[in-house]
């Protein structure tokens, strides 16, 4: 069980315990006469203490405390728990029915509140399974214990009993079917995000891979093993860079990588974008992938308080620069491989801005589309 199901739980217990102290209180100021009294000899008035009530209430006061304690140690298995606490609510309320029915006995909360909590828990087959079952057991404390004259009239009360249980077992499947389509709806919404991204990232990263890996084919061909060596070193740097990647994104999945001041420090970097240029469909889709590359490399690694994102037509060619404020790129790092590959796809060239100027700086050169 899930922690909702425990904080749940233990607050029908705490709403227990609140009952049971009530009850004893409005049963000691109740003016009123018990009516079961064909073989019980209950008497009461008010500020009156009846041993038999005062015996069903503080042991159902005990019995919510116990169920209460419970609740607070996670090792319990709830929904054991859950089932004990039902049949203990419905048996309570038929003793608290049988030493206090009368005209403002406070027995129907105590009914009420048993199919209430099994409606919330289980739906309308379980709240209507308790329901037919505490009424039942109510028309038998009637029918054996009540007053022959009167028998007919308190049988009325069971009727109330049914037609909240059925209430409430109603909205309480109710609650149930929408919480499983709301499950349904994130479960649809996590699977076409987790698509979007690794069809956006670590495909596109792939396919890079797959360019750069047929490039060292060629080198070998030609006989430029240092090159090859070369692009190999440089891609296996790149490779283990998107695994660690790779392994930070599947455990954000269950929240487990990013802390809250990472995600906090990605969030305050502030961009701006400038674009004015056209292509085709696959070139302006093919470039904008790869100003978002750059825009998740400044996200994740530069720690910018701004960035800079444009791209204009220039000289016959598309020229497209990334340029930000945070720690910048160290003397003789190769450029983001991720990006150079999507650039080198489109036959363009990537550069690193060498102006002097803080912070970390792209431009990239393409032909036209």
């Amino acid at each position: 069980m899930n922690a909702t199901t425990f904080d749940m739980e233990r607050g029908i217990a705490r709403c227990r315990v609140f009952l049971s102290l009530i009850a004893i209180l409005a049963l000691y100021v109740d003016p009123t006469e018990p009516t079961l009294t064909r073989w019980l000899p209950l008497t009461g008035g008010a500020f009156t203490v009846n041993r038999y009530w005062a015996t069903v209430l503080v042991a159902h006061l005990i019995y919510s405390l116990s169920l209460f304690f419970l609740t607070l140690r996670s090792r319990v298995p709830v929904g054991r728990l859950a089932m004990v606490a039902t049949c203990g609510d419905v048996l309570f309320a038929a003793a608290v029915a049988l030493v206090t029915e009368g005209a403002t006995s406070p027995f129907y909360s105590f009914f009420a509140f048993a199919v209430l909590t099994v409606g919330l828990r289980s739906g309308l087959r379980a709240a209507l399974l308790v329901t037919g079952l505490s009424v039942a057991l109510y028309m038998i404390l009637i029918v054996t214990a009540a007053p022959s004259n009167q028998v007919f009239y308190i049988l009325m009360r069971a009727a109330y009993i049914a037609i909240t249980g059925y209430l409430v077992g109603y909205l309480g499947q109710e609650r149930l079917n929408q919480e499983a389509r709301i499950r349904q709806l994130e479960g649809l919404a996590q699977r076409e995000l987790i698509a979007r991204s690794l069809h956006d990232g670590y495909a596109q990263a792939l396919a890079g891979i797959n360019l750069r890996l047929e490039t060292c084919r060629e080198l070998v061909r030609r006989n430029l093993h240092d090159e090859a060596l070369a692009e190999l070193t440089d891609l296996q740097t790149g490779v283990n860079r998107e695994h660690d990647e790779l392994r930070t994104y599947i455990r954000s999945l269950v929240d487990l990588s990013v802390s809250p001041a990472t995600r906090a420090r990605e969030e305050a970097t502030r961009v701006s974008v400038r674009v004015n240029f056209d292509g085709s469909a696959m070139y302006v889709e093919h470039v904008l992938l790869i100003m978002l590359e750059g825009l998740r490399n400044v996200r994740r690694h530069a720690g910018a308080r701004s960035a800079a994102i444009s791209a204009r037509d220039r000289d016959n060619a598309l020229q497209l620069t990334i340029d930000d404020d945070g720690v910048g790129f160290a003397d003789g790092a190769p450029p983001p491989w991720s990006m150079v590959s999507r650039v080198a796809e489109c036959g363009g060239q990537l550069v690193l801005g060498s102006d002097g100027a803080p912070g970390g700086h792209v431009i990239i050169q393409l032909p036209e589309g």
